[in-house]
């Protein structure tokens, strides 16, 4: 089965309370932006896939579309040879590869759990987001999320320490433990000034404390590790399977958090899921702002990688609308894994359109 077609489209969605507007230290956005990418072969079927464009200067739609040509006339089941060919970075890179694994499930009949090996978890738990939020307001949306179903809460953080304490203290002071708490401050504080957050932290119980420190060197997160008892979590020290055993070599991060976006699709976080089986660590699935696409990509991985226990990143709950033509349903915190062949999605082509950017 060839390629003969791949497309790009760029498409912005807006987001809805509580996730919206989602603030950072890095930003604040109250809209998803994704890449869609459409891999149409001789054969009729297509596939679909999607990719991060956050952060990325200087690229459009027509100049991705254009760089995908590369895969035209490859053979569309060919995965492994596709990884080992493609001059793509990784954000186009896993857009298509994702779209070749929902061709490759619709062409045998099997969803793409059932391609990773079979779905160990018929629903996946997620993990509530929330941006950086004051005492109160923190206070009233960990409510709302235990009021929903949640199990286990992740939010931004960075601008300030003082900031960042009073969050985690509004949290507790309003639901107490009844949702696991995951801080990420993206980098922002040096060794000494997470070791001293971490201090602070000991006492409200954190499943982990998310990249607290540059991805460099990996030696500062193992010398964190030994100055707390707060679990480290590294992420933007997470790219492939390569930096993965760095890390697991030098004993950096509990939990191990890959995107498909950055490792470069789905095969490179199941590489990732079986070498941190093996070492004994964590794995949990991080969201970038994720459309259906690449949501049902995150599911299907964690109900198969059996190093996938935890809540999985996510703010599918806080679209305003989908690309999808059935919109994935959230109950009580968790995502049913779709059965139906490939990712077990289809793109709704109207709303592809209605909220399309034309760049």
């Amino acid at each position: 089965m060839k390629i003969t077609k791949v497309e790009v489209t760029f498409v912005e969605i807006p987001q809805i309370e509580p996730i919206a507007p989602y603030r950072s230290h890095v930003r604040t956005s109250s809209t998803t932006c994704s890449a869609i990418v459409q891999v149409e072969t001789d054969e009729g079927i297509v596939g679909l896939g999607e990719h991060n464009t956050n952060f990325l200067e200087d690229i459009s739609a027509r100049q991705q579309t254009h760089e995908a040509q590369w895969a035209v006339g490859r053979d569309a089941l060919d995965i492994a040879g596709y990884h080992q060919d493609c001059p793509f970075h990784s954000r186009l890179k896993c857009g298509v590869e994702m779209a070749l694994w929902d061709i490759l499930g619709k062409a045998s009949g099997q969803s793409v759990a059932q391609l990773l090996g079979g779905v160990l978890r018929p629903e996946v738990e997620l993990a509530a987001c929330m941006g950086i939020q004051t005492y109160e307001r923190a206070g009233e949306i960990s409510s709302l999320y235990v009021e929903q179903g949640f199990s286990t809460l992740k939010t931004k953080a960075g601008s300030d320490m003082k900031e960042d304490l009073e969050m985690v203290r509004g949290i507790r002071d309003a639901v107490g433990d009844k949702l696991k708490l995951r801080i990420d401050p993206n980098r922002a504080y040096s060794p000494k000034e997470a070791a001293e957050l971490c201090k602070h932290l000991e006492q409200y119980n954190l499943e982990y404390l998310e990249q607290p420190i540059p991805a460099e060197p990996l030696s500062d997160a193992t010398w964190l590790r030994e100055q707390t008892s707060v679990p480290i979590a590294l992420n933007e020290s997470v790219v492939g399977p390569d930096t993965v055993w760095e890390i697991l070599h030098a004993g950096a991060a509990e939990f191990i958090l890959p995107d498909t976006h950055i490792a470069g699709g789905i095969l490179p976080c199941v590489k990732i899921g079986h070498l941190c089986e093996a070492a004994g660590a964590t794995t949990i699935m991080h969201c970038g702002h994720d459309l259906g696409p690449k949501t049902a990509s995150m599911v299907h991985i964690a109900a198969a990688l059996p190093a996938y226990t935890l809540g999985n990143d996510c703010t599918y709950y806080g679209l305003e609308d989908d690309i999808i033509t059935e919109p994935f349903e959230i109950v009580r915190g968790k995502i049913a894994v779709p059965d139906k062949p490939g990712l077990g999605i289809e793109c709704d082509l109207e709303k592809l359109e209605r909220y399309k950017v034309d760049c």
